[in-house]
């Protein structure tokens, strides 16, 4: 008959055993970063404004409830998620991730922060970035628990890693007041300079921690949301300086990418022009099926811009035919056409490769 001692290494090393089996057999980790255009609920554990977890956000999603999420429906990484043939990553604060669910990676994004830690402050407690990467450390150490070191280095270097950052900079940190600290700090393009110095150390932070995978998305066309056509427009035409801070961002991130990359040998990180992307169905919304790019579907105000989303707002019955769901936000439907770029996207939008380049070479 077998000591105690030998039956408990037996029972550990099958448990170990099934982990593995798991990871093997499972699509790959997918791990987020970021702010609210990815944020799957975090702030619903946060004493903060920046929140989604009341109607009717969330009202074409599965539930028809609120998830926390910044749309009508599914967000970016839930739609990624699809496209790996995985669930959707909790939030890394949902009492949920545990065991086996955190083999399906994890979401650290919190909407209102930016790549500076003084953005978003009007927010109060939100998970700045250097958080997130910490507790992307503290998840390795959980995941190792459980299947080991090697497994969970395995796990990481193999994963899928989106972030996405810059926004909120402009928005809630740049052009948030008339006269901001940062405005009389820099001029428009020297502050986009010093932001994607920033995001270089952020990103090669994550490369330190093990993502070897990286989607970096660019800001949106940030003069053209219904937020700004609502406080900054002149006769309904994007807003300039908004605008022309996307214009600039989004370049300089592609350009600090490739001597990313460069630098290691190797096609890390890979750069989404989300400007780009967005610009085409703003500009033609038509084409798209959308009935308009300039209005949100909820809202109030002049193009549903101002203040937010809630249930006392006006709401469009039809959220397919909104570019905008809220004013920041694209609908889920947008959403879908800005991961189909992605994936299937030239080089006008994807550098140096689209989402299905990276997976099948990934597969190989």
């Amino acid at each position: 008959m077998p000591s105690p001692f030998f039956a408990t290494i037996f029972l550990l090393m099958l448990i170990i055993g099934t982990f593995v089996s798991c990871t093997e057999g499972a699509p790959r980790a997918f791990f987020v970063f970021g702010d609210s255009l990815v944020d799957n609920g975090n702030n619903n554990y946060l004493l903060t404004s920046a929140r989604a977890d009341s109607p009717p956000y969330g009202i074409d999603y599965p539930t028809h409830r609120p998830t926390g999420r910044f749309s009508n429906g599914f967000n970016i990484p839930d739609l990624i998620s699809q496209e790996l043939g995985a669930e959707s990553t909790l939030p890394y604060l949902d009492p949920e991730l545990t065991g086996d669910k955190l083999l399906i990676g994890a979401n650290f994004a919190s909407a209102g922060i930016g790549i500076l830690n003084d953005t978003g402050i009007q927010f109060a407690n939100i998970i700045r970035i250097s958080t997130q990467l910490q507790n992307f450390e503290q998840y390795q150490a959980r995941v190792s628990a459980l299947i080991g070191e090697e497994q969970t280095e395995r796990l990481v270097n193999g994963a899928l890693v989106l972030i996405t950052l810059g926004g909120n900079d402009y928005v809630n940190n740049y052009f948030f007041t008339p006269v901001s600290a940062r405005r009389l700090q820099y001029n428009l393009q020297d502050f986009s300079v010093y932001i994607i110095s920033e995001y270089r150390k952020i990103l090669m932070r994550l490369y330190d921690l093990g993502a070897r995978r990286v989607l970096v998305t660019g800001s949106g066309p940030l003069g053209c949301v219904p937020s700004s056509l609502a406080s900054r427009s002149v006769n309904g035409e994007c807003a300039e300086e908004p605008q022309r801070a996307s214009a600039i961002f989004n370049p300089l991130l592609v350009q600090m990418i490739q001597g990313l990359n460069q630098e290691l040998g190797s096609d890390i990180f890979v750069a989404a022009n989300a400007m780009e992307m967005q610009n085409d169905f703003i500009k033609n919304p038509q084409a798209f099926g959308f009935v308009t790019s300039k209005i949100a579907c909820c809202g109030q105000g002049p193009y549903n811009g101002i203040g937010i989303c809630t249930a006392s707002s006006n709401l469009c019955p039809n959220r397919d035919l909104y570019a905008f769901w809220d004013p920041f936000h694209p609908s889920e439907r947008a959403n879908k056409i800005i991961v189909q770029t992605l994936l299937t996207g030239s080089d006008k939008y994807m550098t140096p490769m689209n989402l299905s380049t990276i997976m099948a070479i990934d597969s190989l």
